[in-house]
Formats: C-alpha cells, structure tokens, sequence
C-alpha cells in the first residue's frame, strides 16, 4: 500500500494525469481543431477545442474544482469560448459558473460530449 500512496503524492503524478486526461479528451471528442492557449501574462488553458462551430475550453485537474480561477475567466472572455469544462477524476458533474461546467473524465469519454 506504501508504492501506491507515494505514487500518488509524487510530484508529477497531477501533470502526469493532466496529459492523459488530454489525451482522452481529444480522443472522445474528436474535435475539428484543437489548441493549448495562454497569454503572456501567464493565463492558460489546457484546450480550446474547435466543434461544430463552437469553442469549447478544457481545463484538466486531477483534484475536484472549487473555485473558479483566474485563467479560466480570462479564457471565457479572451477566446470567448461558448463553455468550458473542467475535466476531473471525479464522480459528479456540477456547474462552476456561467459556461463553467465541472465534468467527470470517464462521464466526457464515455458519452462522447460535454
């Protein structure tokens, strides 16, 4: 039980998640486009995916999302995305905000779609 518990304190194992994550996503969702974004002052978002016309943005986090951050409300405003997902390993799907959607990682695979 020592191995899986320092496996998952590591200090990588949340950018490690991140990338599959990532990875899944554009895999389920299979977008026209797809894109990393951040500006120079430091705001980023993991993808802004292209689909239907529609821009969507997916910020991956490997813990439950309680707080709105600053990155993300830029991105709302920026790229003027139509919503945005926050992509964890959890269980429940719950807004965040207006557009601001906090999804399961095996719900957004499993169906295909926000």
């Amino acid at each position: 039980m020592a191995k899986q518990r320092d496996l998952e304190h590591h200090p990588k194992v949340g950018a490690s998640w991140e990338g599959y994550a990532v990875e899944e996503v554009l895999k389920a969702l299979r977008p026209d486009e797809a894109y990393y974004w951040a500006t120079h002052n430091g705001a980023e978002i993991d993808l802004v995916l292209f689909k239907f016309g529609r821009r969507i943005g997916a910020e991956c986090k490997r813990a439950d999302a309680t707080v709105l951050t600053p990155s993300m409300r830029i991105a709302l405003a920026d790229p003027k995305l139509d919503a945005l997902y926050v992509v964890y390993p959890g269980e429940k799907r719950y807004p965040l905000a207006k557009k601001v959607e906090v999804v399961s990682l095996a719900e957004l695979v499993g169906t295909g779609e926000g």
